[in-house]
């Protein structure tokens, strides 16, 4: 491709958007397989359920790990009653289109979840619903005084309002667009930085997201921004991440618990097979299921 031909691509000459938009032509890169204008089930399909109260549906994307994170959390803490079952999702693949997801679900994204130990059953979607749903559940990550459950709640809003911009945004057009465009980079770009400027100078004088306690606004954006920090888009040069000190301190602090590098883990479908627990049934599957002993076993799940 010549300069002049990637300069026409990037800036069409003579674009005017039409009066009106119509849906004629794939659109979202690598994910055009599976983006429509419209809602719905594409296909009839139930989906399983297993032995525990919690069925989770999902994939380890950053809004996936947020609540593998929080429920492995929460098993750590004692509590018993948060056994789970989570089910790998496939997005790539059109799963979250099923009759049975859609049903959980009607917007068709991961996570989405299933409390079975009340009758008749609540089915419970998006990320920040499941973290308040479970931690009011369970009396644990989210304070009760009010000024503490406040400022645990403003995070938490924050990095669902937030982080868009940083993975459809930053995210898309940096590591998924078809092909290079110098503005929406730069302008994503932008703001990805200013969000980890925004969480660089808070984290200076706090310890953890709300302050001097480990909570569900922590579980909410470490699985966004640590990945950022870290390896997400292969943007870490680009974006000089090696500025924001305070933040690294704080994505190292939340790596190293323990429920968080299983939760981490689990409906994991990317980086190496010693990484990744396409589904988490039972807590020895850690020690017995995790890919790299699946592919040893011939691909036969323990």
């Amino acid at each position: 491709m010549t300069d002049q031909t990637q300069a026409d691509d990037n800036q069409p000459p003579g674009y005017v958007p039409s009066r009106v938009w119509t849906w004629d032509q794939p659109s979202g890169g690598q994910f055009a397989g599976i983006n429509r204008p419209v809602s719905g089930a594409t296909h009839d399909k139930a989906l399983p359920v297993g032995r525990h109260p919690i069925q989770l549906y999902s994939m380890g994307t950053p809004n996936g790990v947020k609540v593998t994170i929080m429920l492995e959390e929460l098993l750590a803490a004692g509590h018993s009653d948060a056994e789970y079952d989570a089910w790998l999702i496939r997005i790539g693949d059109g799963d979250q289109f099923s009759s049975g997801f859609v049903e959980i679900n009607p917007n068709s994204k991961i996570p989405a979840m299933v409390d079975r130990s009340v009758d008749p059953p609540i089915r419970v979607f998006e990320s920040g619903s499941i973290l308040i749903y479970l931690a009011e559940k369970f009396g644990a990550f989210l304070p009760t005084e009010t000024r503490k459950r406040t400022e645990t709640m403003n995070w938490l809003m924050w990095q669902m309002g937030s982080a868009p911009f940083v993975g459809g945004g930053f995210g898309h057009f940096f590591a998924y667009a078809p092909f290079k465009m110098e503005y929406p980079i730069n302008r994503y770009a932008m703001e990805t930085k200013r969000q980890l400027h925004v969480l660089d100078t808070h984290l200076a004088t706090n310890e953890y997201m709300a302050g001097d306690e480990y909570t569900i606004a922590d579980m909410a954006i470490w699985p966004w921004y640590g990945s950022i920090m870290r390896d997400a888009y292969g943007a870490q040069e680009f974006l000089s991440v090696h500025e924001y000190r305070h933040v690294d301190r704080w994505v190292e602090l939340i790596a190293g618990r323990e429920a968080v590098k299983r939760g981490r883990m689990v409906n994991r479908t990317f980086g190496g097979p010693e990484t990744q627990l396409l589904e988490r049934h039972d807590a020895s599957d850690f020690e017995k299921n995790r890919e790299d002993m699946v592919q040893a076993r011939g691909g036969r799940r323990a």
